[in-house]
């Protein structure tokens, strides 16, 4: 019987699919940072159009009220009555951010968290734990979620975190027995008109970026009698020095993302919630040592309004998740990234509003 012989069928021989197999994966390799490169330029770009966006709201503030908003108000030689005594300048733009809908339904008047309860949703909070602003978030922050915090032993939304702080100077902040305010932009009673900005419009911060769930620390003693009043620290040592040195305060920090609660608070006026300092350059890590864990921390000597006299000093670094860049927005609505590797001496300089460095 005559035997048929078919002809051999082409096919790829084991070695070659392992070849095919690591070329894919190399030009997979090599395509993936490329992406993730469009992605993240694609992330600053909109991060620059909200911090944009909230020095223009700003402006009209400035516009329809006559001057620039005060980070908060206080009567000199009072302490608040609660905790959250007066509106940040996040709340106070709102009708200048197309969020009419959500200013209409606050009283700047009483405290954002007046009506804080599970229960009780008709006053300020039941309006802030829901209001998820868009400018107020970077889309590189890791953590765009709802805080959550333990009141009366159960968990519920709180308020949303933000990543925009407003340029409160370069140490000092506030004193309340005076009403004394710092050298930046904006400070607690502030009124300012853009003639009191003697170094330019241009070359003094307005907003910059910074971290949603920052660790910091709190109302420790005044830090004045041992440093001078109006200088800050020289580096990042100096500030954890001024944290230790002093007496214990408030730690704001933990294992969890929700035990670090600065710039958690976005209608919360005090600097750690709604600011930034020049205390320390962009980016600066501040190495604060709490128990076995070491955490990149902020400092506030005194809560503004907790206290009749004790003085507000504060590092508050502003910081971002953009590779070693924050964006932003000087006082007359133009935007810039800074790298950490901007000058000491520029760097603070450009928070003060009348430092005769603006020549």
């Amino acid at each position: 019987m005559e035997r048929t012989l078919h002809p051999s069928r082409p096919g790829f021989t084991l070695v070659e699919l392992l070849v095919v197999i690591a070329i894919i994966g190399t030009l997979v390799g090599l395509l993936l940072p490329a992406v993730q490169s469009a992605r993240e330029a694609a992330r600053r770009s909109a991060c620059s159009n909200n911090v944009r966006q909230l020095a223009l709201a700003t402006h009209n503030y400035q516009s329809a009220r006559g001057t620039f908003p005060p980070s908060m108000l206080h009567t000199p030689g009072t302490t608040f009555v609660g905790n959250n005594g007066s509106w940040a300048i996040h709340g106070r733009i709102l009708p200048y951010l197309e969020e009419g809908a959500t200013a209409v339904k606050v009283n700047l008047e009483q405290a954002w968290d007046d009506g804080f309860s599970p229960e009780n949703l008709t006053k300020n909070w039941g309006t802030v734990k829901d209001a998820r602003i868009g400018p107020f978030f970077c889309p590189s922050e890791t953590n765009l979620v709802f805080r959550t915090k333990t009141r009366s032993g159960t968990e519920v939304p709180y308020v949303f975190p933000h990543t925009y702080g407003f340029n409160f100077g370069t140490w000092f902040i506030y004193d309340p027995a005076t009403g004394q305010g710092g050298d930046g932009s904006f400070h607690p009673n502030s009124n300012f008109t853009p003639a009191k900005f003697t170094d330019g419009l241009s070359k003094t911060f307005c907003i910059a970026e910074v971290k949603a769930f920052t660790p910091y620390v709190r109302n420790t003693s005044d830090p004045s009698g041992s440093y001078p009043a109006q200088s800050p620290p020289s580096d990042a040592a100096a500030v954890v020095g001024l944290a230790t040195g002093m007496s214990a305060g408030d730690t704001k920090l933990g294992a969890t993302t929700n035990d670090n609660t600065g710039h958690t608070e976005w209608p919360d006026g005090r600097v750690h919630h709604s600011g930034f300092t020049t205390t320390l350059t962009p980016n600066t890590r501040v190495p604060y040592q709490s128990g076995s864990a070491t955490y990149d921390f902020d400092l506030n000597s005194r809560q503004e309004g907790s206290s009749a006299t004790a003085k507000t000093f504060a590092a508050i670094t502003s910081r971002s998740h953009h590779g070693g860049v924050v964006t932003a927005a000087m006082m007359d609505g133009s935007v810039t990234a800074i790298t950490g590797g901007i000058d000491v001496t520029v760097w603070p300089a450009l928070s003060t509003r009348a430092g005769g460095d603006g020549k």
